[in-house]
């Protein structure tokens, strides 16, 4: 049986392991590189590498949340927490932090990467404040600039800067969430008043979930269905007025409280509803469609589809700024652990010697490393992805081409970073025990308020399932206008056991060889060139897989195709989430490329190896089943994982630290002194009675006499 893994060319390299002795069957490990005589990692320069492009814009943020204003209060009652964060949105119009998205004219800073990259900081002081400075600024503002024209700049874009004028984002409703095109909310057009009726036809369209409905806002961005002269011309959105200045509802709106959530409770969220309810002409956001005071309907997109993609899609920065946004969050859970097991002893080593701290454990090191080095990864890709929206937003690269790849890329990330950052934040809770859960130590409140981040902007397996429809898009472009002795010769390619590379954001290379026989040691590992063929074949052997099953749709009727199509949706998804695994795999590769650092890269290099192998060993049963992987070497890849936690133990320390996270910013007790004094306190306490002479004797010892 030939290893699709392994080259007979490649010589990968031991990666060294600890020759420290346990005592008494417990790890005594080197707790520092200093300790353990190894390269250590130039902290404050991966630091720079995992804060970015805009890593001046993320210190500017930290700076200005050290100010205990900006914090959450853990015991707050609901109403106290949505008033602390209404206040601390002004504070950010203070500091500038409005701003940074906005034209000059309108007292912005036309900085798109700037914003997010500062925006995605706030999760550090109260993802309330993260998510409500969001839902004014990166989704209603947003909405008012992205889908209108300068007249509603002009009239609006100021004073939501300043936050004179809040605002909510109505656009999901309770009868459908995801499936935005089938709202229900109607916008009729009235030519006789040069008029929009905006109308909630039954409950099932109120809308909900809403930021700023409840009690702050007062007006919104309402998504509905544009009618005119008899004709529905699809989704659109409008200008709509909800509360007077006093904080009143204005006739013929309704609003619901949501009430009590399982997190972000600092913010007002709550249903809208509209009864017949009349707005001008002028408030349709006509960017990308209008309506003439006759009520004749004009569009640049002729393309219903198109035209509605094209609206949704230049709201796309709320998905880059969550996946941001749930990587710091990751990142400080994953500090507060790793500093806690780096300091916490629990049991001796039966040799008489000190407790064993927990990091030294090989389950402890298992169960948190490779949650390092997927956050690390995630760091590196959400850079990437933030370069890409700010070329498209900022003009220099905005092409229909550039465009599609960035909603597809936001699409394939923002699942998987708020995936990791529910199972890491739990991970990370259980790992300090009761301390975890007490809210002091935040883990519980992080779990809390990140959880809703898998659903808003976009149910995370609805995304996933538009990246998997564009791979599939991409694997057919392949074969336009192949003949039959095309067609025949791939398929005899692919029973000769080659994998056709073409799917995906990202050129892959092309046709894979055999890579020679599983009889050389299993205990080399794989080597860079190696985990990339394992991950990219998995992506491109089951989008072909699954194109293959859906070909005969393209003959069927539409009830047969949408059955077929429902029978390879969960594989679909599954192959964008290995997609998806794919592009972090290859950032952190490129960010290890940046490194100049001899010691510095090789840390990193073994990270990198970390959250490759770590990939491959969650999908084992896959890469044997599809014959990438034999038996032999499938069995090692759990073995070569523990040899590289155990290499990266010493270093855990540094590379958490090189979050660059303050006290002000980690604020949890464990984490910040507190365990080191007691774990100091303890072990003092003991050797001074040692040394005393009269410290108790021990049972066990007299029973050996």
């Amino acid at each position: 049986m030939t290893d699709a893994a392994v080259r007979s060319n490649l010589h990968p390299t031991r990666p060294a392991t600890s020759r420290r002795t346990p005592a008494g069957g417990a790890p005594t490990a080197a707790h520092t590189a200093d300790e353990a005589h190894e390269p250590r990692i130039d902290v404050d320069a991966v630091t720079d590498l995992l804060l970015g492009t805009w890593g001046e814009t993320r210190r500017e943020a930290r700076e200005m949340i050290k100010d205990p204003a900006f914090w959450r209060i853990d015991g707050q009652s609901v109403p106290e927490h949505r008033e602390r964060v209404l206040g601390q949105l002004r504070l950010l119009v203070e500091n500038n932090g409005s701003r940074r998205a906005f034209p000059k004219e309108y007292g912005g800073l036309e900085n798109n990467g700037a914003n997010l990259a500062g925006f995605m900081e706030l999760v550090l002081a109260d993802p309330s404040l993260q998510i409500k400075s969001g839902v004014q600024w990166g989704l209603f503002g947003s909405a008012i600039y992205q889908l209108g024209t300068k007249k509603h700049w002009d009239a609006w874009l100021s004073d939501v800067i300043e936050l004179e004028l809040p605002g909510a984002f109505a656009m999901t409703e309770i009868g459908h969430g995801s499936d935005v095109a089938s709202i229900g909310t109607t916008a009729t057009y009235d030519p006789e008043t040069e008029e929009f009726v905006i109308n909630t036809p039954f409950r099932g369209a109120w809308k909900d979930y809403l930021g700023n409905a409840a009690l702050h806002g007062r007006a919104a961005t309402v998504f509905a269905q544009l009618i005119t002269g008899g004709v529905n011309y699809g989704v659109h959105c409008f200008f709509v007025p909800i509360r007077d200045a006093e904080g009143g509802m204005l006739p013929g709106i309704q609003s619901e409280d949501d009430g009590v959530k399982g997190g972000l409770n600092g913010i007002d969220n709550g249903r809208l509803a509209f009864d017949h309810v009349r707005v001008p002409r002028f408030n349709l956001l006509n960017r990308y469609g209008d309506v003439a005071s006759d009520g004749t309907y004009s569009s640049e997109i002729p393309s219903p589809g198109r035209r509605f993609f094209t609206m949704l899609g230049a709201l796309v920065q709320g998905r880059v700024s969550l996946d941001g946004a749930a990587t710091t969050g990751t990142a400080l859970a994953l500090y507060i652990a790793l500093t806690y097991a780096n300091q916490r002893r629990q049991f001796d080593s039966g040799s008489g010697s000190d407790e064993v701290v927990l990091l030294d454990y090989g389950k402890h090191q298992r169960r948190l490393l490779p949650l390092l080095a997927q956050n690390y990864a995630q760091f590196f890709s959400n850079d990437e992805l933030l370069r890409k929206f700010d070329g498209v937003f900022s003009g220099r690269t905005d092409t229909p081409q550039e465009r599609e790849d960035l909603e597809t890329l936001a699409a394939a990330l923002k699942p998987l970073s708020t995936w990791n950052a529910l199972s890491t934040v739990q991970e990370a809770r259980e790992a300090c025990g009761g301390s975890g859960f007490l809210a002091e130590n935040r883990m519980v409140g992080l779990h809390q308020d990140l959880d809703v981040y898998v659903t808003f902007e976009g149910d995370n397996n609805i995304l996933l399932q538009l990246v998997g429809k564009r791979l599939l898009a991409d694997y057919a472009r392949q074969f336009k206008g192949a003949d039959a002795a095309k067609l025949a010769s791939f398929a005899a390619k692919q029973t000769a056991g080659k994998v056709f590379h073409g799917a995906g954001l990202r050129r892959l290379g092309q046709a894979v060889a055999d890579f020679g026989s599983t009889a050389r040691s299993v205990e080399l590992g794989l080597r860079a060139e190696q985990q990339h063929e394992l991950l990219a074949g998995r992506v491109e052997q089951m989008i072909s897989d699954i194109a293959g099953r859906l070909r005969p749709a393209s003959k069927a009727s539409p009830a047969e195709a949408a059955d077929l199509f429902n029978a390879n949706q969960a594989e679909l998804i599954e192959a964008a989430r290995a997609h998806g695994e794919l592009l972090q795999w290859e950032a952190f590769s490129d960010g290890v490329a940046k490194v100049t650092d001899a010691g510095t890269a090789q840390v990193l290099t073994w990270l990198r190896d970390l959250f490759g192998m770590y990939l491959i060993e969650k999908h084992l049963a896959w890469y044997i089943i599809n014959g990438r992987l034999s038996t032999q070497r499938a069995a090692s890849v759990s073995r070569y994982i523990d040899r590289l936690v155990q290499r990266l133990r010493p270093h855990a320390q540094d590379l958490v630290d090189a979050y660059g996270f303050a006290p002000e910013h980690v604020r949890a007790p464990i984490a910040s002194g507190a365990e080191q004094a007691r774990q100091d306190e303890a072990r003092a306490y003991y050797a001074a009675l040692a040394a005393s002479g009269e410290a108790p004797t021990s049972e066990k010892s007299l029973k050996k006499k």
